[in-house]
């Protein structure tokens, strides 16, 4: 009997094992998903920021920030062309 109670242990250990590893991977993968929400927070508040920012000194912006203030006057005007030759093309 002394053989089939070692196989019966190791199988017991085995499973402990097992279930453990499964326990530790449930748990990690569970701490990486509250990361990921906490990042996704982090980037929707830092561009909330950024808009403010934006909407508050577009005209006079630190020089720091002029380039970009810059780009997004430029990228909201290529936009409206845009969608001006849109509505030419629809004839609208």
């Amino acid at each position: 009997m002394d053989f089939f109670d070692r196989i019966g242990e190791t199988i017991t250990t085995k499973g402990r094992e097992v279930t453990d590893k499964a326990k530790d991977l449930a748990e990690v993968a569970n701490l990486k998903g509250q990361i990921h929400t906490c990042e996704d927070v982090i980037r929707k508040r830092y561009m909330e920021i950024g808009k403010i920012y934006y909407e508050q000194h577009r005209s006079m912006p630190e020089e720091e920030y002029e380039d970009a203030c810059r780009d997004i006057d430029n990228a909201h005007s290529t936009v409206a062309d845009l969608e001006n030759r849109i509505k030419e093309i629809k004839g609208i």
